[in-house]
């Protein structure tokens, strides 16, 4: 049988919508745009004139 009182005391509540807002927006996520600019600078040559054509973030 449960014992309510006992239940209540390990109660931990959830963050607030604000609090948990907050967490999951100051993470800093690299997405997949992210990714592929950075594969695109590693192999642009600035030898060969490519360089020029990237533009810089």
């Amino acid at each position: 049988m449960l014992n309510f009182e006992e239940e209540l005391k390990k109660y931990h509540p959830s963050l607030e919508v604000e609090d948990a807002t907050d967490a999951i927006y100051n993470q800093d996520f690299v997405d997949m745009a992210d990714v592929l600019v950075k594969m695109v600078r590693d192999n642009v040559n600035p030898k060969s004139g490519n360089a020029a054509a990237m533009p810089k973030l």
